[in-house]
Order: C-alpha cells, then sequence, then structure tokens
C-alpha cells in the first residue's frame, strides 16, 4: 500500500481544513517546495495535492505554486481541485502531474469522465468525497443527492481504474478512518481505492493495508506529530 503525504493549498499555503469547513482552517506551511523534501527524505514515492481555492469556485489559482512542488519535488503527484474541462486536465498533465484528480466535474457529467478516461487512460482517477453516504462537491460545500456506493459502481462500468475516497466527517478530525467503508466499497468494486480522511495512527495505517486497499493519504496525522510519516510508510511496506 501506498502511502500519500497531503498538500491542500489555499492562498499559496499548506493549510488542513476540519471536516471539509472552510471557516476551520490551520495554515501548516508557505514553504512548501521545503515540504515536499521532507517528504521525499521520509521516504514518500507519490504526493497529494489539492487546489481548495479551486475545488471550491473552480479554475486553477495555485497553479503556479503547484508546478513548483511538481518541478521540484522529486516525487509522483497526483492532483486535484478546480479541474472540470480537458484544457485544465492537459494543463496539468503537461506540468508533470502523473494522476489528475476529476471531482466536481465527475459528479456532475459522467460522459466527461469517460471521455477522460478514453484518452488518458490511469492518469484519470476520481475523488468520491463522501457526507453522510451522499456525494459532495464543489469543494465539500455542497452535497448531492447521489450515493457513493452507486457513484462508484457507474465510475468502474466506465473504465476508471483509481479512487480517491474521503469521508468528509472524519477529514482532519483525527478520528481515525472509516474502516468499514472502505471495506464495503473492497467489497462490492474491482477499482484501486486510496482512503482519505481521519487516518490518524499507525493502527489505521495497518487496518487499511489488510482491507488491501491501494493507498492511504495522510494530512493532519503529520502536520501534527501523530504519525511520523517514515514510520508510516514503513508499516503500509511491511
Amino acid at each position: 500500500m501506498i502511502i500519500l503525504p497531503a498538500i491542500d493549498l489555499y492562498e499559496k499555503k499548506a493549510v488542513r481544513l476540519y471536516k471539509g469547513d472552510y471557516a476551520k482552517m490551520t495554515v501548516y506551511s508557505e514553504d512548501l517546495t521545503k515540504l515536499a523534501g521532507e517528504f521525499r527524505e521520509a521516504g514518500a514515492d507519490w504526493l497529494h495535492i489539492v487546489d481548495l481555492e479551486g475545488a471550491k469556485c473552480g479554475g486553477t489559482p495555485n497553479y503556479d505554486v503547484a508546478a513548483k512542488i511538481i518541478r521540484t519535488s522529486g516525487l509522483s503527484v497526483e492532483l486535484g481541485g478546480g479541474i472540470r474541462d480537458e484544457e485544465t486536465v492537459l494543463r496539468y498533465l503537461d506540468a508533470g502531474v502523473d494522476r489528475v484528480i476529476l471531482g466536481t466535474a465527475a459528479a456532475n457529467n459522467l460522459g466527461f469522465v469517460a471521455d477522460m478516461v478514453a484518452k488518458y487512460g490511469s492518469a484519470i482517477a476520481v475523488g468520491v468525497d463522501l457526507r453522510d453516504g451522499m456525494v459532495a462537491v464543489k469543494g465539500w460545500t455542497e452535497t448531492t443527492g447521489l450515493s457513493g456506493m452507486e457513484y462508484c459502481k457507474n465510475l468502474e462500468e466506465i473504465g476508471v481504474q483509481t479512487v480517491i475516497c474521503t469521508d468528509i466527517s472524519r477529514d482532519g478530525a483525527m478520528a481515525g478512518a472509516n474502516r468499514s467503508l472502505y471495506r464495503d466499497l473492497m467489497e462490492s468494486n474491482r477499482m484501486r481505492f486510496i482512503a482519505s480522511g481521519g487516518v490518524s495512527s499507525l493502527e489505521d495505517i495497518h487496518a487499511l493495508k489488510e482491507l488491501n486497499l491501494y493507498g492511504a493519504i495522510v494530512g493532519k496525522a503529520y502536520y501534527t506529530g501523530a504519525i511520523k510519516l517514515a514510520e508510516a510508510i514503513s508499516e503500509a511496506n511491511a
């Protein structure tokens, strides 16, 4: 299982939200190149980046700082937030992103996802952000009537290979990963799932690995010191 340390971008800073609430934001770093270097030194191979402003409002307001991280980090990068057309997909792929994450655009238009998967294959992933089992969009500010489990079945049918699934109620709350959610997803689908939200201990890492998840994202737990990244990577590879 791969461990993906996270950089959530807001106004060119690394921040964390509490349960997706933009009013409850903590800034953790303004030196993003140094931060990515720390991840690499700890043994990370992948980096998860989200442009929170882009996710909320569309567009790529943090493109320049994201592109610098991608260029200098030496890490494989998956990135999402505000990617709602093919032009933006290509802009990030050309910048060196290995896996582009579609969120709001995917929930609003499965046909767009299918087209992107047909063209770019495994370089396209989908972010499935869940609030009480339902898909949330626009930086988690709106909840749809779309069931997460049904949505994942639809994604699998159109050829999506990788899904980043976030339990919003756990994100930034240090409450532990929602293991039952990921167990249900793994039992119902053949896609590669990356767990996000609440991963806050080595026990979480071990449990998610036992479920045969493809990956787990570590965010606030790293920034607060609850998890040492090198230890998390070691546990995931054990």
